[in-house]
Parts: structure tokens; sequence; C-alpha cells
């Protein structure tokens, strides 16, 4: 992924407009006992839906849920508080954002925040017609106003590294603010554009996933999944993020299990092992008579050799 900012302002290059501010954590005192360090929050935010760890503005505390005004190194931006940043909450985040919860977010924020997803609508189509006037190899996908208007994001995808500086000087021309643009690849796309997945809750990458890790077509085999591609691909055109939900539960399970391949003695007699039933907890094998069926693991002993 490549990221590259740019402005029509003379901001000198890799200083970012809306630096992070950091506070140190309030402090309250428990009836004369030790001080009790102000509690961090997760907060979700962006329409990549970055996670970040959050410090609260003075002794406010925010529930599940809560709508807040944070700033961030982007600027000012609108979040949802997800819960409190644990030290394990924190720790399964790879890099998260930091910054600071400034409030609650008001009904003059909400407004504003409606308006400003109406503005992105004209600025998505004028860094269309921008893209298909210079002729540029890209594909646009979507477009950013942060909150506090300290920058737009240009999302796009493309085959190899494009030289958009001539689009960024007319954007920011345009738009009297800094340029990023940001090349996504496509389960991003699919992150910020997708709405239902086929099991009919919406898709995973644009809710609960902090990131999308590799999936394999090993992993649809072990889980014995169809592998007809329409059936086990999601709407980003790869294989579906939930084909490694339960994958290593299933490894675990096949651990348990004897090798295919292996001779085990049924209540039949001797036999070979042909696959496995892994949830079902069962062998599929064929005797010395050359039948094959399903036994249950439990009533199989393994033959030493």
């Amino acid at each position: 992924m490549y990221t590259t900012r740019f402005t029509g302002k003379s901001v000198p290059w890799g200083r970012s407009s809306g630096g992070a501010e950091r506070v140190s954590r309030e402090a309250v005192s428990c009836s004369g006992g030790p001080t009790i360090p102000m509690a961090s929050y997760i907060v979700r935010f962006g329409q990549m839906r970055i996670l970040g760890v959050f410090d609260p503005h003075g002794e406010q505390q925010y529930q599940r849920g809560t709508k807040v005004i944070v700033r961030t190194e982007r600027g000012l931006e609108a979040g949802e508080v997800l819960c409190e940043a644990g030290e394990a909450t924190a720790a399964r985040l790879n890099e998260p954002a930091k910054g600071q919860i400034l409030r609650r977010m008001t009904h003059g924020d909400a407004n504003e925040l409606s308006r400003i997803h109406e503005q992105e609508k004209n600025e998505y189509d004028v860094c269309q017609q921008s893209i298909e006037k210079l002729d540029l190899p890209m594909d646009l996908v979507d477009v950013e106003h942060v909150f506090g208007g300290e920058r737009i994001i240009v999302y796009y995808l493309a085959d190899g590294r494009v030289d958009f500086r001539e689009l960024v000087r007319m954007l920011a021309g345009e738009f009297q603010t800094r340029i990023e643009m940001r090349q996504i690849g496509v389960r991003d796309e699919s992150k910020l554009m997708a709405d239902y997945g086929d099991c009919g809750k919406p898709v995973c990458c644009n809710t609960h996933l902090a990131s999308m890790p590799p999936v394999s077509m090993k992993m649809a085999k072990l889980q014995k999944a169809t592998l007809d591609p329409t059936k086990i691909s999601g709407r980003c055109g790869r294989l579906k993020c939930c084909l490694r939900y339960e994958y290593e539960t299933y490894e675990l399970m096949q651990k348990e299990l004897p090798p295919i391949g292996s001779k085990v003695m049924t209540p039949d007699g001797p036999a070979l092992v042909l696959g496995h039933e892994i949830l079902a907890g069962q062998l599929l094998v064929e005797t010395e008579s050359r039948v094959r069926k399903l036994v249950d693991t439990a009533s199989c002993s393994q033959e030493s050799n």
C-alpha cells in the first residue's frame, strides 16, 4: 500500500497538519488512597474503521457505543467507543492509533457530520472528473473528508504506482485542504464499499475485523467446505475471511485423530484410515474385506507398527 500526502498550502513535507495531541492521564484521588489512572478507551474511527487507544479529556467516562469526537494524527474525527483499553485488550492491537477523546458527539456535531457526508459525494464527482481529464490509470474507490476539514483522503485501485502529482495539485486547489492519496487492495475496497455477505449479515471486514489475515484453500479443504469458488469467495472476490475463524480449532481436533493412511483396530477388526470427519469425531475406514464405513474414533485404537 502506497500513501502520499500533498497540500495546496506551504506545509513542510512529512509534517502532519493535525498532529496527535498527547495528554497525560488524569488521576482521581480515592478518599485519601492511592491515585487511580483514568481508563483509556478503544475507539473506532474513519471510513477504514481504524482502531486506536484514546485518552479521555478530564474525568469523562464513556460507555460502549458512545459517539465521540476525537483528535487523531489526521485531525478531528468522529468515532465510536468500543470498550476500555485494558492491558490485554490493547495488547491485541497491532500498532494502534493514539489520540484524545475531546467530547461526546453533540446534535450539532451529528448535523455537521451529515453535511460532510453529503459534501463527499460532490468531492467524489470532482475527483473522478479530474482522473478522467488526466487519463490516469487508476480506479477511484472512495473519498473521505475528515470531520475537522484538515484533509481529504482519496482511496483508489491501481496495478502499480501512479504519477498523480498533477491530480493532487488540481484537487488541493479546488478544495483548499491537504490531499492524501491512498492506494488500496481489493479487500480494502470491500471494507469501504461492501454491505452484506452471503450469510445475510454485514460483511466482517466492515464490522469487527481490524485486520484481514491471509486465507488459503488449505483452510477450506480442512473444513470440508465446498471448493466451488463462487461459494467460498467473498464480496472482494477472494476467499472468505470467515474460513479462518475455526481453522485453528479444526487443526487441534485433527491432531487427536489417527492420521490418514494409518491402521486402526475397529470393533469389526483391523482397518485402514481413509479420511476424517473432524467435527463428528469419526473416521472413514476400509476393512480387510474392502468395506468402507464410518466409525467413531472412541471405538478405535491405533495399531502399533
